[in-house]
């Protein structure tokens, strides 16, 4: 049986990533929370796949709206961060992903997409999850989708807006609205 996260503090992470600039690096939650940022952690399944490029970059074209709202946004899959910067320097025509926003980084040992519940674990995989933390490490959101459909930027950053409201937000709510 699954456990609850959300509500939880988030399983703590260190993974190496391909940073914004291209270098090899690492992101970790830590890092996030000393910097008092939100952290929107996004699971997806491969590199140089179909689906993946459409979500990927749409996130990083999007990306001022997430740094406009003290967010970190990561991206993680469960190959190497060769694999990754090789899908970067492709060319989007190409079903790349071209210059990125954010960081995308290497669980490949599939520790940190089997804390958080997503490792399909006869494949090697992460189905598609999202998770939005709070500065304080506090798993906030959690979407899980079947790997055959791409998450929607918008709702991600109106969750991330209502979460930041620190109110109660009815259905349907859009930033600029009351909450309850």
């Amino acid at each position: 049986m699954a456990e609850r996260m959300v509500g939880k503090q988030a399983p703590r992470f260190e993974m190496e990533a391909v940073l914004a600039n291209k270098e090899f690096g690492k992101v970790s939650l830590e890092e996030n929370m000393k910097n008092d940022k939100w952290t929107v952690l996004f699971f997806y399944p491969m590199d140089f796949t179909f689906v993946c490029p459409t979500e990927i970059t749409a996130m990083s074209d999007r990306y001022d709206e997430f740094e406009d709202l003290d967010a970190e946004v990561i991206g993680v899959s469960t190959d190497t961060i060769h694999t990754h910067l090789a899908w970067i320097n492709t060319d989007r025509k190409e079903n790349g992903l071209g210059e990125l926003k954010y960081a995308l980084a290497a669980d490949t040992n599939h520790e940190v997409s089997r804390e958080y519940g997503v490792l399909i674990e006869e494949e090697g995989v992460a189905l598609r999850g999202l998770f939005i933390i709070n500065p304080e490490g506090e798993l906030q959101y959690q979407t899980v989708f079947h790997n055959n459909i791409g998450r929607d930027v918008d709702e991600t950053l109106r969750v991330l807006q209502a979460l930041q409201t620190g109110g109660l937000c009815p259905a349907n709510w859009k930033p600029g609205q009351k909450t309850l």
